[in-house]
């Protein structure tokens, strides 16, 4: 068991990308924020499956190129090999949870010259 505040850690990229407060054993567990405009590179898993909780915002999580609206209180599951791309297309930040499992210590691939 243990306990962790989210203050304990940073996002990946300063004031945006994920944030982990788990990594491992078994799963994942991260809070997700990107500010207005901001987006992360696509990319696919080839084991983990993985689920984002929308917390605040509006989102647009493209899959495999079908783009999902997404607003709070939303949750969308992608399963691996499907590849993702998000992007905060809205004047606000958004923040959501995202989990990843089963646990890989390498498990990301990412796409280059996406498009949707």
């Amino acid at each position: 068991m243990f306990i962790i505040n989210e203050n304990e850690r940073d996002y990946r990229f300063g004031d945006s990308g994920p944030k982990y407060l788990m990594q491992g054993p078994r799963s994942n567990f991260a809070l997700v924020q990107f500010q207005a405009g901001q987006d992360f590179k696509a990319h696919y898993h080839n084991i983990m499956e993985e689920n984002f909780f929308i917390l605040e915002g509006e989102v647009d999580i493209i899959v495999d190129g079908t783009v999902n609206h997404l607003k709070a209180g939303d949750l969308i599951h992608i399963e691996p090999g499907e590849i993702h791309y998000v992007v905060n297309k809205s004047d606000k930040p958004i923040k959501m949870v995202s989990t990843l499992a089963p646990y890989q210590e390498k498990d990301k691939v990412e796409v280059e010259n996406y498009t949707y």
